[in-house]
């Protein structure tokens, strides 16, 4: 009697089992019908279902991990993907979907380590670019030059790859060995990001023809014109010596930022170096108008009177400057060897 109740017990829980992966089939079935209508969400719900009564399957939680990609849950995504590798779906297309969410979601090493095993599953796969993008973000720059070294033969239409290894030279402060490459990227795709950022290296390497002409050239492709861009592009105007575009655009730009001591004293600055002694005075007074502490703004006030041949008022200011702020003093004692700035 006891061994029929357990061989019944065998019976109901083997049907049971049955009748779940049956279910979990139809459920399948439902769910790639729904895909193919392009009713995504619907879709996800049918294998949803099926994959909760059946997590062993290697299709079920492949067409889970697919269906939540497509609706951009990521994560979730990722975690499925991660599952169907342990239940022995360890194929290129799984490591290719893990490297690429993994990048995604910024999961560096997670994607440097699927990189390798999709490389291993399928040797023709392209990886070096995300490899190389994955130590770079770490700032790996070592590592990320020498993958991008091969990215670069594996798709050589693709501009990232120099611009990237052009951001790397940058950051390193290399400037002469970012230069070539900023201008392959922008040969092969005219980002005017890229174009601002190469006036901005030029700048930094006191090529100041070329900083204008790749300004310009931003601004000419779509760059946006802000506060910034306008105040390099001055800067650059006044070193190639173009004063009265440079102070046009510097005076344009004060009168949108009224207060803003910076560009007062550039503008300052500017007229002093052309000799334009009343118009560097106005704007440092108006620092001091601001700010009545400004020793520097009342020492270049002395500086610019001197050279306007009013030498007493010009050295009594300077040495009320130097009162204020004993530092001046280096800077008079320079002056007078230089001759005046």
């Amino acid at each position: 009697m006891r061994t029929l109740i357990v061989t019944m017990a065998a019976v109901c829980f083997s049907t049971a089992a049955f009748s779940q992966t049956t279910d979990a089939a139809l459920y399948l079935q439902r769910g790639l019908q729904e895909k193919t209508k392009g009713r995504l969400m619907v879709a996800y719900k049918q294998f949803d279902s099926a994959y909760m009564l059946d997590k062993s399957d290697k299709t079920i939680v492949a067409e889970l991990a697919k269906s939540l990609y497509d609706l951009r849950r990521y994560a979730q995504a990722r975690e499925k993907y991660m599952e169907l590798e342990k239940l022995g779906g360890a194929t290129a297309e799984t490591y290719n979907q893990l490297m690429m969410l993994s990048f995604n979601m910024r999961q560096f090493p997670d994607a440097i380590r699927y990189a390798d095993l999709l490389k291993k599953a399928d040797p023709s796969a392209k990886t070096a670019y995300y490899v190389a993008k994955a130590n770079y973000d770490q700032e790996n720059y070592g590592d990320a030059l020498k993958y991008l070294e091969i990215a670069g033969k594996e798709d050589p239409t693709n501009a990232e790859i120099p611009y990237m290894t052009a951001r790397a030279y940058a950051d390193m402060n290399n400037y002469k060995l970012a230069v070539p490459k900023f201008q392959a990227a922008i040969a092969l795709q005219p980002n005017n990001r890229w174009m601002y950022e190469l006036g901005l290296i030029y700048y930094a390497m006191n090529d100041d023809n070329n900083s204008l002409k790749y300004l310009l050239m931003a601004a000419d492709s779509g760059y946006k014109k802000d506060n910034e861009y306008f105040e390099n592009l001055a800067i650059a105007y006044l070193n190639t010596k173009q004063i009265d575009k440079g102070l046009e655009i510097l005076e344009q730009a004060l009168q949108r930022r009224p207060a803003d001591m910076s560009l007062l004293n550039m503008i300052a600055e500017a007229n002093y170096d052309v000799k334009r002694y009343d118009k560097a005075i106005e704007y440092w007074d108006r620092v001091l108008t601001m700010d009545k502490t400004n020793a520097a703004s009342l020492f270049m006030i002395g500086m610019s009177y001197q050279k306007k041949g009013e030498k007493a008022k010009g050295q009594a200011l300077c040495d009320k400057a130097i009162e204020m702020d004993p530092t001046l003093a280096k800077n008079k004692q320079k002056m007078e060897m230089q001759g005046g700035l």
